[in-house]
């Protein structure tokens, strides 16, 4: 029934947790794993990345390449892709568009004004995805 997951990963604390979470699920259940991470565009993107880094690009890269080798790792079949846009809406689009059968994404741990301001990348997964979304916490 699920051999196909996708993890949707930025390399934040809260992704990383839900890759460990994706592996051990693909591993168990024998599925692929895809995964995602998003350059994002949009009014709040440059509060999600680090001032010193503008290559949006290759953020999104170096989230999938350390998220990939962890995978690998595990004897994991593995596909990454690189998308451009609203991290929210490429990840439903990605699950809409390819034979996905769950979502494993991270939270951010964002509560009060920040929650409102920015909103949650998981949140709108969950509303959104056509198919089951397993969200991860930040903390244990």
């Amino acid at each position: 029934m699920y051999q196909n997951l996708l993890l949707g990963t930025d390399n934040s604390d809260g992704a990383r947790r839900a890759t460990d979470h994706a592996i051990a699920l693909a591993d168990r259940l024998g599925a692929t794993l895809h995964i995602v991470s998003v350059a994002e565009e949009g009014p709040f993107s440059a509060e999600k990345r680090d001032e010193m880094r503008t290559d949006l690009e290759g953020e999104a890269a170096d989230a999938i390449e350390e998220a990939a080798r962890a995978a690998r790792e595990a004897d994991l079949e593995v596909t990454t892709t690189v998308l451009e846009g609203v991290a929210q809406e490429e990840i439903v689009a990605f699950a809409t568009e390819n034979p996905v059968d769950m979502i494993v994404i991270g939270t951010s741990g964002r509560s009060g004004l920040d929650h409102l301001v920015l909103g949650s990348v998981a949140e709108e997964v969950v509303r959104n995805a056509p198919i089951p979304v397993v969200t991860v916490r930040v903390e244990a």
